[in-house]
């Protein structure tokens, strides 16, 4: 399917620069442009790249300026990655859509299944489950007994959703992700470990979208529960009975430990760790390895581990640096005040 420059423009509120007659047919990185091709430039890092891109239409910023020839058609909007982005959306909204219930599906005579849904062989839904309207099921999911997915979403290959949990509408769970598995629940005792049930579920709320390969818990009584929103990447553990407050996002590898309140809009990096048993409270940015401890205030930038204010942090950082040189003077303060010593015995 072809589009227009003139026609993106339209539908994105934009200003041609160039010919409205354009046409592209695909994306392609700015620096890997072809002809056909649909190319934005949002980092300043890449402007170079705008000036030998074969790409025919490239997304700017309302603000930029050349300093030279550009052979592109240029599409000038008030951001250009959010433009890029409802403009992919609306390019994958116009594939066509795979409908219907394979034979090779398993789905229990007590399940519920809405219309317009895609069920993809070797896919299994247990008792009592409900799947809303314009679902798909890819292959190898399992959908297990009670459990309940809401309208509009997507759940890829080998996608698990234990018993009883619930998920909400336009979801997307990527492959081999895990919902409501058991919490990391065990007492010691003389002889080991004794495993204590984990009897509560997890609650996915609407607009959500979990990673490959991610696990959220179930919780041990009540519920896990991922706010409306929330993004979560690949290979990110969130523990039984966390909360995990509305537009949050994780990056891959991070993990929160159990029984732990993240408030909204917060942002982790990867491999961030959280401490169990505490509150982060809203719009907290933790950087890449940072390691909290204990509860924090919210709105703040933390860097390190354990965790510190990350202008705080710098600062440390840039002493460490010049520990080798303040070794080198102290032992040559230390030789100077011996030597001194030696002198006025």
């Amino acid at each position: 399917m072809k589009f227009t420059a003139q026609q993106i423009a339209s539908f994105i509120n934009g200003e041609v620069i160039g010919n409205p007659a354009a046409e592209v047919y695909t994306f392609a990185k700015i620096e890997e442009g072809t002809p056909g091709a649909l190319s934005f430039l949002a980092n300043p890092k890449y402007a170079d790249y705008i000036y030998t891109t074969q790409s025919s239409v490239v997304l700017v910023n309302r603000d930029f300026q050349a300093n030279g020839e550009i052979n592109a058609t240029l599409i000038k909007v008030d951001n250009a990655y959010e433009s890029l982005a409802k403009l992919m959306s609306m390019y994958e909204a116009s594939k066509p859509k795979k409908q219907g219930v394979s034979s090779l599906a398993s789905i229990s005579p007590t399940a519920k299944v809405g219309e317009n849904c895609y069920i993809a062989p070797f896919a299994v839904i247990g008792d009592g489950c409900e799947v809303g309207d314009g679902c798909y099921i890819h292959e190898g999911v399992s959908v297990g007994d009670g459990a309940k997915v809401g309208n509009n979403c997507i759940l890829y290959a080998n996608v698990t959703i234990y018993h009883d949990c619930r998920v909400g509408n336009n979801c997307i769970l990527h492959s081999g992700c895990v919902i409501g598995a058991d919490g990391f629940g065990f007492a010691p005792t003389a002889d080991g470990y004794e495993k204590i049930p984990q009897m509560g579920i997890t609650i996915l709320e609407d607009n959500v979208e979990i990673g490959a390969n991610t696990c959220v818990d179930r919780a041990t009584m009540g519920a896990t529960v991922v706010h409306k929103g929330v993004k979560l990447d690949n290979l990110v553990q969130i523990a039984h009975n966390d909360e995990i407050g509305s537009h949050t996002v994780m990056a891959a590898q991070a993990a929160v430990a159990g029984s732990t309140k993240i408030g909204e809009w917060c942002v982790m990096g990867g491999q961030a760790g959280i401490s169990g048993h505490c509150t982060i409270g809203d719009r907290t940015m933790v950087g890449p390895q940072c390691g909290t401890i204990g509860s924090r205030k919210g709105g703040e930038q933390l860097l390190g581990s354990p965790a510190i204010e990350a202008k705080e942090y710098m600062k440390i950082s840039a002493y460490m640096r010049r520990l080798p040189d303040l070794d080198k003077k102290v032992r040559e303060l230390t030789k100077e005040i011996e030597a001194l010593k030696k002198n006025n015995k």
